[in-house]
């Protein structure tokens, strides 16, 4: 059988997928590859990969998609890596910069803009000075690792996760594992087995990584990722795609 080729983020919160990944036979059926969200989405749209672990919002750019784990990257309540950060109230911000790795995180803030807080504030892609706030009214998306340690130098940080849990009341899916093809049942099973090992066995991964003083690896990992695909994180992915839609 050919192998599976596969893209993964390769952020953190991603960890115990690989780790489950590489400690089980599952490594040998495919081909992996570690890239930012947008890259991992546009492989999956340029049929390069057969699987990605990519940010929801790509759905859209796919003419054929499927899910195929019971596993992603959720959040119920703040996920503590994803943020709008800011040094003036939400309400005074009049441009926000948008993450350039980001592609879901980025239309998270724009849906939670139009319909929880009711603003307009001019969005900027690529912004020659992105995240360097010199305006008092500007503000920048931020998502992953980059985020570690950072939510002590903003006077006004968001939670996405947490805004659109206070918005409508359900967790949110940030990535999912996604076909662009229909993938052998076989595969799924053993695949999920392999994502499960890893979180299984994420006490073990800590003892593999290097831990940080400023931001609390294990907790992140533990309790503000929270992987499992339940159907409340199905409804809410679906939610997100259609306010996407209307934006």
């Amino acid at each position: 059988m050919e192998k599976i080729r596969i893209s993964a983020v390769s952020y953190t919160n991603t960890k115990p997928f690989l780790y489950g990944i590489q400690h089980t036979d599952i490594v040998n059926k495919i081909d992996l590859s570690l890239d930012i969200p947008a890259e991992c989405a546009q492989k999956l749209i340029d049929d390069k990969v057969d699987i990605g672990l990519i940010p929801v919002a790509a759905t859209l750019n796919l003419p054929e998609w499927h899910l195929v784990s019971a596993y992603c990257i959720g959040a119920v309540g703040a996920v503590n890596s994803v943020f709008i950060f800011s040094n003036c109230p939400i309400e005074e911000v009049k441009v926000l910069q948008l993450d350039p790795q980001s592609r879901s995180s980025n239309n998270l803030a724009k849906v939670l803009l139009k319909n929880y807080w009711k603003l307009q504030p001019q969005m900027i892609v690529d912004a020659h000075d992105y995240g360097v706030l010199t305006d008092a009214n500007t503000a920048f998306v931020q998502i992953g690792d980059r985020t570690f340690g950072k939510t002590g130098n903003y006077t006004y940080v968001y939670d996405l996760a947490e805004e659109w849990g206070k918005f409508t009341g359900l967790p949110f899916t940030f990535a999912a594992w996604i076909a662009n093809k229909p993938i052998p049942q076989s595969f799924i099973d053993e695949f999920n087995q392999s994502l499960q090992y890893g979180l299984d066995h994420r006490e073990e991964l800590f003892t593999e990584m290097e831990m940080r003083e400023d931001f609390d690896l294990r907790d992140y990992l533990m309790h503000k990722i929270d992987y499992p695909l339940t159907e409340a994180k199905k409804e809410a992915l679906q939610l997100f795609l259609k306010l996407i839609k209307e934006l």
